[in-house]
């Protein structure tokens, strides 16, 4: 049954977001679905082969204040362009009548942008009777402290929304793990697997297959990690490092990476063979975001995770915890040192390549078919 689905995401920080709502539409598309993404954060340069691509009034944040929304020019986003936004949705929805809805992250996050998402369904609801409306959600959540928070989300799934999408296997991490999941919240969640895209062959092994692969995804948030990754490279100068480093990250930052990196560190932007690279590389180093954890699954190297925990950040520290227990990856933090980076660096490549993952990493054929049931059960 071919269905129209109108996505919504909209990423404020780095890319994550973003990259799994297209994995999804992608996947939607290739079911036969007639998929609208619409973004509200950054676009990122790439084209849509398969799915309508809308892009929103852009908004993003500083760090992680995520409280006040920017501009593309890093001045306060005005009411008028939020208000934009939201009639650009609402436009969407009564366009396009959509057979189903997808919030991404939203009501779990997003809560700044709530007014825009709670229109986005109501004009939906509008226009199509009996419309599916689905919450699509990574593997870990960032709970928030106040628990009148937490039941406003609980009573949001509840009335609204007809399912969650966990892009995630609970068999590694179940949601409760990061959130409080209540009955009204239990009986909507349906996992999906990690939405993984396909395997990298690797690269070429005169290039990458002694090389310390170091990547932090597409934020500035990475700029600490590359530092400490270059004075651990000082205390090991006969291991060579390989630096991919996000666009994130200013020129100003990434020319003073290049001028502080020894000998042994070549720094450089990121590149598009990124995964072939990782498929050959001695040990990789990263952060632990979704896509990048997937990455690293699917490339089935030697993996030392530095979770990123500024601002209250739990999710990724709670990601690598549980990569950790698998026996998948090594963990160690920044605030720790050079010193006990360079000791967990040599520490994983004598540990070596970790077993064979054990994770549900069909994320896109588990979405298409979950959504295949929910509207098998309207029809």
């Amino acid at each position: 049954m071919s269905a129209s689905i109108l996505i919504t995401v909209t990423h404020l920080l780095g890319i994550g977001h973003l990259v799994r709502a297209r994995q999804l539409a992608r996947a939607l598309a290739a079911a036969g679905h007639e998929v609208t993404l619409a973004s509200g954060g950054m676009p990122d340069g790439k084209a849509a082969a398969v799915y309508r691509f809308v892009q929103l009034p852009p908004v993003r944040t500083q760090g992680t204040d995520f409280r006040n929304l920017l501009d593309e020019d890093g001045k306060a986003a005005t009411s008028e362009r939020l208000a934009a936004r939201c009639e650009q949705l609402v436009a969407l929805a009564r366009q396009l009548s959509p057979d189903i809805v997808v919030t991404e992250h939203f009501p779990f996050g997003r809560r700044q942008l709530a007014g825009e998402f709670l229109a986005l369904i109501e004009a939906a609801k509008a226009a199509r009777s009996g419309v599916l409306v689905l919450a699509s959600i990574r593997d870990v959540l960032v709970a928030p402290l106040r628990p009148e928070r937490l039941a406003e989300t609980a009573e949001r799934i509840a009335t609204l929304f007809d399912a969650v999408l966990v892009h995630g296997d609970p068999q590694v991490l179940p949601l409760e793990a990061s959130w409080p999941v209540t009955p009204e919240i239990a009986v909507k969640l349906v996992y999906t697997g990690y939405l993984a895209e396909p395997p990298a062959l690797p690269g070429t092994p005169a290039e990458s297959s002694r090389t310390i692969l170091v990547s932090g995804g597409g934020s500035a948030a990475a700029l600490p990690l590359f530092k400490a990754t270059l004075a651990a490279a000082r205390l090991l100068p006969q291991r060579p490092f390989h630096l991919l480093i996000g666009r994130g990250i200013s020129e100003a930052d990434f020319t003073a990476l290049r001028q502080s990196a020894p000998d042994n560190a070549r720094v450089e932007w990121a590149r598009p063979d990124f995964p072939a690279l990782l498929a050959a590389c001695s040990l990789s180093i990263s952060q632990a975001g979704y896509n990048t954890v997937l990455d690293l699954l699917q490339a089935g190297r030697p993996a030392l995770l530095v979770p990123f925990d500024a601002g209250n950040e739990t999710e990724q520290a709670l990601r690598a915890a549980a990569l950790e227990r698998a026996g998948l990856a090594r963990v160690v933090t920044l605030a720790e040192g050079p010193q006990a980076l360079a000791c967990a660096i040599e520490a994983a490549l004598v540990q070596g390549a970790p077993p064979a993952a054990r994770v549900d990493l069909d994320g896109a054929a588990g979405a298409v078919a979950a959504i295949a049931r929910l509207l098998a059960s309207r029809a």
